[in-house]
């Protein structure tokens, strides 16, 4: 198994735990899961092609480093860019500051992270 592979698994226990935790009504935690989960999936990406990722939780650079590497993403990310943005918030947000993410934001931010699942396994060439 390739040094990296923990970055998937660790991903997908994020997104299982984010869709738990929005049915529970943790939506403040269910938005960081996201945020996590897609951090670590596009780390996955790169350190799967070039072997390595940056050191960076902010996911706008880690969609710039992909721009080339997948150029499909990046499209994902410019059409869905605001979206993308209030996952990044949620990593500090949710984390140090009174903030409260409401039902349908968090939904949102699901569909989004499953649409972006589909482009990123085509990056791959999974199915």
């Amino acid at each position: 198994m390739p040094e990296y592979e923990f970055l998937r698994k660790n991903a997908d226990s994020f997104y299982r735990n984010a869709k738990q935790l929005l049915e529970q009504g943790e939506y403040n935690l269910a938005a960081f899961n996201l945020e996590q989960a897609m951090q670590l999936m596009l780390k996955y990406l790169l350190a799967s092609r070039l072997g390595e990722f940056p050191r960076t939780h902010s996911l706008r650079r880690l969609f710039r480093e992909i721009k080339d590497l997948c150029p499909r993403l990046w499209e994902f990310y410019e059409d869905n860019a605001s979206v993308v943005g209030n996952v990044e918030s949620a990593y500090i947000a949710s984390r140090y500051y009174p903030v409260d993410f409401q039902e349908v934001e968090v939904r949102e931010m699901l569909s989004a992270y499953e649409e972006f699942l589909e482009v990123l396994r085509g990056c791959l060439g999974n199915p």
